[in-house]
Parts: structure tokens; C-alpha cells; sequence
């Protein structure tokens, strides 16, 4: 199984070069990173993780840019977003810099999606809160015709693109689109719909989630299975050989969101399980 990693990076941590570099010297699969653009200090929203709202929260770096600094200093680790809000994002220019990562990273970057859960953030970003699920796969589907090998056309709810000329085009058509969120019928249909898979926070109860995740991708007509990716997971040996038991070739641990000192003894602690 693969093992990665995520972090919260800010202008307080490990910066992501160096991290980049020691992950890959020391076997680790890849580096996901969240995003807030910014967190409003009115705000009514609960955070899911509890209150008070950890610190770093509002200072995370861009992760579209750490990580081209990160894929600059490396040449096999996979790099990925967990989660990139796509509904706070133009589309047409989001396609472009995925395009471009993945493209100038050599075909290395999965793209984790999710729908948020701060209010206030999204609606700073002009978000819409009861359709931000439609926003997304709208956008989803626009970038999808960006990335096409010939002119696309797309025509959609929320927004539209002529055929256009558009490169660099990720390496494998597209990257690689695993959507974030809590289990249900609502999650694993969307899921099935258009994205290649899933990533569950923390990975908990995926014994009975996982099957009723599959079993909704057959129900649509999806070919093969379901790529689930337990996401910032505290590891334990238990936990990832259960994670084996259920088929699952990728987990990704949480590291702290600190210095290089500390997260490099996390590094260590963490290489029992490569």
C-alpha cells in the first residue's frame, strides 16, 4: 500500500521544498494539500473539527503553488490537493493551472475535490451554499472539456466555454478526481457520477462504507472499481492492515502543521509503516 502524506502548510511550517525532498529520499508515495483561500473572522459557521478553529486555518499556503515548489525539487512523488474547493475557483483558469502542474510535474498530480463547510469563505467567493454541490460538478464537467485532446465545447448550468485551444493538457487526459465527504447514498451517487473515487477523512467504518460505495458504482454503469484513499489518517498498524484487507492501494497520513524539526521527527516516526 502506498503511504503519503498531508499537512497543513503555512507561512509558520517546514516549508513544502524541503519537505518534498525529504519525503521522496525517504519513500514516502506523495504530499496532499488543503486550501482556504481565507477564513472570515465573522463567522458562524461551526468547524466540523471543533471549535476553537485551529490557527492554521487562515495562514495555509496556496497549495496549487507549494505544490509546484514541492514538484520542482522531486521527480517521483505524486502530488495532490485534499481538497481543492472547486466552487471558489474560476474554472477555466483552474483547469489551466492543474493542466499545468500535472503536465510540468509529469503526470504526477490527483486532484481531491470537496464542497467546503464554511459558509462565510464561500460566500465571500460569491457561492451559492444550497447548490454548491451542482457548482462543483458543473465546473467539474467545464474543466473536462478544457482538458479534452480537441476542442470542447461546454454549455452548463453555472457556467460555459467555447471550443477553445487549450494547453498544456494534463499527461493522462485528465488527472486523476477523488471528491471528499461524508459517506451516504448522496456522496457514493456523485462519486459514481464523475469523479474516479474517494477520500474519506480519517477512514473510519470503511468496512461497511466501502461495499455500499462499489456497489453504487456498478449501479451507474462504472467499469472496474471505485479508488477510495482514507485521507488524513493518525496511523496504527491495525488500522492500515485492515485498510489492506479491503483491497484499498493508498492511505494518507496526517502530519503535524509545524516546524521542520518536528515534522521531520513525524517523518521518522511515520517510516514504520513504508
Amino acid at each position: 500500500m502506498r503511504i503519503a502524506t498531508t499537512i497543513f502548510l503555512t507561512d509558520e511550517t517546514i516549508r513544502p521544498d524541503r519537505l518534498g525532498r525529504e519525503l521522496e529520499q525517504r519513500g514516502f508515495a506523495g504530499l496532499y494539500l488543503p486550501e482556504h483561500t481565507h477564513i472570515p473572522v465573522s463567522r458562524d459557521t461551526p468547524a466540523p473539527m471543533g471549535e476553537p478553529l485551529p490557527r492554521e486555518y487562515g495562514r495555509t499556503l496556496d497549495p496549487f503553488i507549494a505544490l509546484s515548489q514541492a514538484a520542482a525539487v522531486t521527480e517521483r512523488l505524486a502530488l495532490g490537493t485534499g481538497i481543492t474547493l472547486v466552487g471558489q475557483h474560476d474554472p477555466v483558469a483552474l483547469a489551466k493551472q492543474i493542466a499545468t502542474l500535472d503536465f510540468l510535474s509529469g503526470g504526477r498530480f490527483t486532484l481531491g475535490i470537496g464542497y467546503g463547510w464554511n459558509v462565510e469563505e464561500a460566500a465571500d467567493h460569491g457561492v451559492e451554499w444550497s447548490t454548491r454541490r451542482e457548482l462543483t460538478r458543473d465546473r467539474v464537467a467545464l474543466m473536462r472539456a478544457l482538458w479534452a485532446p480537441e476542442p470542447t465545447a461546454y454549455q452548463g448550468e453555472f457556467g460555459s466555454v467555447r471550443a477553445s485551444f487549450a494547453h498544456p493538457k494534463p499527461v493522462h487526459g485528465a488527472p486523476r478526481i477523488l471528491l471528499g465527504g461524508g459517506a451516504g447514498p448522496k456522496l457514493f451517487g456523485q462519486i459514481a457520477d464523475y469523479a474516479d473515487g474517494w477520500l474519506p477523512i480519517g477512514g473510519r467504518g470503511l468496512a461497511e462504507t466501502v461495499p455500499a460505495l462499489r456497489q453504487a458504482w456498478t449501479d451507474a454503469g462504472r467499469t472496474g472499481e471505485p479508488v477510495v484513499v482514507p485521507y488524513a489518517v493518525r496511523p496504527s498498524p491495525g488500522k492500515l492492515a485492515h485498510y489492506r484487507e479491503l483491497g484499498l492501494g493508498e492511505v494518507v497520513l496526517q502530519l503535524p502543521p509545524a516546524g521542520e524539526a518536528e515534522v521531520l521527527r513525524t517523518l521518522d516516526d511515520f517510516a514504520q509503516y513504508l
